[in-house]
């Protein structure tokens, strides 16, 4: 192989021209004839048995050159790649054939995109401010009540006629145009009463009725119901109430904290609820703040980025959450049905934030390029463990799914963070006083590179 041009034809593309002489090309076509010779006849030979120079002879001499450039291509095209020193983006390959012969070879040419060329501002001395953390009783409290709320249990109500926030257990079954329709029946289904999950009207018309009474629910059908047979549509239900049941809170005293944890009193639990949510809270304020610092670098950038990395961050975006749908047991198709959306509206929806992520981790590696930043043996090797512990699954497993180079670099973005907070000016904001509480306001979340090699592991986790 040869790269015999680098030519430049636009913003981040390049066209490289790459030939391979008739040697290689002829060692091409035999690997070809070996591969698929077996499928073709020819007169006076059995199928698959004639000569390479009979079948050459008898259906032309370029027969087999196409297999036998596509046997050459992918590696012609690396080892190019490789050659001119260009970083180049998954993205489409425009490609011209310029000549192709069994005596000279191939000569074609492919054009590329690459990584931008791109330019920041100052990312030193760089200011910023922190918040000041705490944690009050009352959200100590609210968590502990959150624990009451996950360990109540159901109890059955035979007294009273049901009420809102009720769960009961009913048999149904609707109608529509005296009909009934599919999805429409079910026995002993469980059914919060106020939650909203049958269409509006159908819980307020449960509410006031006693166990084992049978009566009808009318409603209508939302004119922008997925079932467009029954969109806008009058509907009878058919209802027998079986059940009433209410949750019951556990007293929250030491014996609730023995139940739920393992601490002995409740004192003990509250002081480790509230030693958690000051560690959330504070890693939430140096999330916040290094978005802050890498937001003002992100904001300097120059340079034309090519559409196809966004596109990429795009569909990686969409891979993720359809990965996380399998984990619920669902799948992106039935997500998109219930949700009445289609994949193009579905992936417009990511489209700021895979903005944002791009220029997050160009701005990264641009630092990382500029200070010479680098992952030695030793960190790439932590990080190996690290992830081999937080995923539950053999360090070699973990470097089989996640090459070390790619690792490096990952670990080279983090140390780029560290560096620009080293040379920030971060200061601590004063703590308001108040004596109402004030309203927390969420971290501002980190946009953080994709987390490539961490996808990777959860995928051969699973496996």
């Amino acid at each position: 192989m040869s790269l015999k041009e680098t030519k430049k034809v636009d913003t981040n593309r390049y066209q490289l021209e790459i030939t391979v002489d008739g040697e290689k090309f002829r060692e091409a076509i035999k690997e070809a004839y070996k591969k698929n010779g077996k499928k073709i006849n020819v007169p006076g030979f059995r199928k698959g048995k004639a000569p390479l120079h009979i079948i050459e002879t008898y259906y032309g001499s370029e027969v087999f050159f196409e297999d036998a450039f596509n046997l050459l291509y992918n590696d012609l095209v690396d080892e190019a790649i490789t050659e001119s020193g260009l970083k180049v983006i998954n993205d489409k390959m425009d490609f011209d054939l310029v000549s192709i012969s069994k005596e000279n070879g191939v000569d074609f040419k492919v054009s590329v995109t690459t990584y931008p060329e791109i330019e920041v501002g100052e990312y030193k001395g760089l200011k910023a401010e922190k918040a000041a953390v705490k944690v009050d009783a009352a959200e100590v409290n609210a968590e502990v009540n959150a624990m009451a709320e996950r360990n109540a249990r159901m109890v059955s109500v035979e007294d009273r006629a049901a009420a809102d926030g009720d769960t009961v257990i009913i048999d149904f079954e609707g109608f529509a145009d005296g009909k009934a329709f599919d999805g429409g029946k079910a026995e002993g289904h469980s059914l919060v009463l106020g939650s909203g999950q049958f269409i509006p009207g159908f819980e307020e018309q449960i509410v006031g009725k006693n166990i084992g009474d049978e009566f009808d629910v009318n409603v209508t059908f939302p004119e922008d119901y997925g079932a467009k047979e029954l969109a806008g549509k009058e509907a009878l239900f058919k209802v027998k109430l079986h059940e009433i049941k209410v949750r019951e809170l556990p007293k929250v005293d030491d014996e609730f904290a023995k139940d739920v944890s393992e601490f002995d009193t409740l004192k003990e639990l509250k002081a480790d609820l509230k030693k958690k949510a000051l560690d959330r809270k504070k890693k939430a304020a140096e999330e916040a703040v290094e978005n802050a610092l890498v937001q003002q670098i992100v904001d300097s950038i120059k340079g034309e980025i090519p559409e196809a990395m966004y596109e990429n961050r795009l569909n990686q975006s969409v891979e993720e959450f359809a990965y996380r749908l399998q984990g619920q047991g669902l799948n992106l198709e039935t997500y998109l049905k219930y949700t009445n959306s289609n994949i193009d509206d579905f992936k417009k929806s990511f489209r700021p934030q895979a903005e944002a992520q791009v220029k997050y981790r160009l701005a990264l590696e641009k630092i990382v390029e500029l200070e010479n930043i680098t992952a030695d043996e030793k960190e790439i090797e932590e990080q190996y463990e690290k992830m081999a512990k937080d995923y539950g699954v053999e360090v070699d497993r973990v470097k089989s799914a996640i090459p070390a180079d790619e690792l490096a670099k990952d670990i080279a973005v983090g140390k780029a963070i560290d560096f620009i907070k080293e040379n920030a000016v971060i200061t601590e904001k004063a703590e308001e006083k108040s004596e109402e509480k004030a309203e927390e306001k969420p971290a501002a979340k980190k946009t953080a590179a994709k987390k490539t090699a961490a996808k990777k592991t959860e995928e051969k986790s699973a496996e």
